[in-house]
């Protein structure tokens, strides 16, 4: 199944956003991820959708520069925004990444307020550098960021007082400010009550509109929110499927990539899935 762009034509831009081309990657004795191509262009909204151990923490630390694939003569099996290297640091400034490992990092930091740990972002570390200075601009941006992932009441807190729900704002925060292009979002509302749930995917919601591109990393039907049209379902490590949301979550196509007969319902944009 093939995927026709429905928010930006690919023709629009020159350079994909995400760019894998037959990429393998081995862990130990085993591959991973299998020949796998996709492309994602900026504006796309995707998202990756598989169960546990079909490769989606791999593709993570693939485009995380955390894994490399298998090389092979000739071009590099992967791009990030068209280019096949990185500084990760610099990547890092261009492409969000949010997962739940950032903040037990975070909650390591003893006496971490949530301002500096979203300026932490600058530096690339989980504390704030003693030798490098944190200047105003930067303080402006954090902010800036805090107010954008509708957590600004939280500045003064302290990391280590923070919900789950809290935390995964104060890790939004910390992602934007550099103003990326895109967010890598590794299953985000895990962990989170239905509550804290709910609030958080409508944050996600108002970020796609601003022009952000997300990238959904998960195994939860619910967390596609409807500004994504385009998922890509893995099964060990390779694309079972990939097009419009509607054609790829189906019945027929979750209990494939599952290995058990699962029953999808959809009510308005929302989709879920039972055992069937």
């Amino acid at each position: 199944m093939t995927f026709p762009p429905t928010t930006v034509p690919a023709t629009a831009f020159p350079e994909p956003l995400i760019e894998l081309d037959r990429a393998t990657v081995v862990r130990g004795d085993a591959a991973v991820l299998h020949a796998l191509s996709l492309r994602i262009v900026a504006g796309q909204h995707t998202a990756i959708l598989g169960p546990n151990g079909c490769g989606k923490s791999s593709f993570i630390k693939l485009i995380n520069r955390e894994l490399y694939p298998l090389a092979r003569e000739g071009e590099s099996p992967v791009k990030v925004m068209g280019r096949e290297r990185w500084n990760v640091n610099e990547l890092r400034t261009q492409l969000g990444v949010v997962g739940g490992d950032l903040g037990r990092d975070l909650l390591e930091m003893p006496g971490l307020e949530v301002e500096d740990a979203v300026l932490t972002g600058f530096f690339a570390s989980f504390m704030l550098p003693p030798d490098r200075e944190v200047t105003p601009e930067m303080r402006d941006r954090a902010r800036e960021a805090l107010a954008q992932a509708h957590a600004t009441a939280l500045a003064s807190r302290q990391v280590a007082e923070l919900s789950t729900g809290e935390m995964r704002r104060v890790l939004i925060a910390r992602a934007l400010v550099h103003r990326p292009q895109a967010l890598l979002l590794d299953e985000p509302t895990a962990g989170l009550d239905l509550v804290a749930q709910r609030d958080f995917l409508r944050l996600l919601r108002k970020l796609a509109a601003s022009g952000i591109t997300l990238v959904l990393v998960t195994h939860h039907l619910e967390e596609i929110i409807p500004e994504i049209d385009r998922v890509i379902l893995l099964r060990a490590g390779r694309v079972l499927a990939d097009g419009a949301r509607a054609d790829v979550l189906t019945s027929e196509l979750l209990s494939q990539a599952y290995g058990g007969p699962l029953k999808v319902r959809r009510e308005g944009d929302a989709y879920s899935a039972s055992g069937g």
